[in-house]
């Protein structure tokens, strides 16, 4: 399991009241919590490629909606050190509970790619990536609605499948 960071946000008060859930997710790199590099990342088994071609790796997290702790449809969860560098517009994305797909995850599909082709992969994920998924993510917020959630999950599905 590794561990990712939600929180509350009390916007009066703009304070931070972080709690961590314990995210169910089948590994498929031995080292966790680190961003993966594409295709080509050797940390990647030859199992985990599959896992993640297909997102086999999130069917565990099933758990976590069973459990209340996420939802189908919201903000995929981020790692601590990441949530970190949030400013405080971009805090809002904790108000609402973390879900197994969004428009981010959507947009991203190629996510591992993107890095991959990267010189620097962590320094474009936070320069470049992690802005824009947050902006998706507040756009989310936004527009909530069942309607929304039933679009997101179809065009899930879709991409999982293609």
């Amino acid at each position: 399991m590794v561990e990712y960071f939600t929180s509350k946000f009390v916007l009066e008060k703009t304070i931070l009241i972080s709690s961590c859930i314990n995210l169910e997710q089948w590994q498929s790199i031995p080292i966790k919590g680190q961003i993966t590099i594409g295709a080509n990342d050797s940390r990647i088994t030859k199992v985990g490629v599959m896992l993640r071609k297909y997102k086999f790796d999130e069917f565990p997290q099933l758990l976590n909606i069973l459990k209340g702790e996420m939802s189908v449809v919201g903000p995929r969860p981020e790692v601590r050190k990441y949530v970190e560098m949030y400013n405080e517009q971009q805090l809002k994305v904790l108000s609402v509970r973390p879900g197994l797909t969004d428009y981010a995850s959507l947009e991203y599909v190629n996510e591992n790619e993107i890095l991959g082709n990267a010189e620097n992969p962590e320094k474009t994920y936070i320069a470049e990536i992690m802005p824009h998924k947050l902006a998706l993510n507040l756009k989310y917020i936004d527009e909530v609605s069942l309607e929304t959630d039933l679009k997101i999950v179809f065009r899930t599905f879709g991409k999982i499948i293609s």
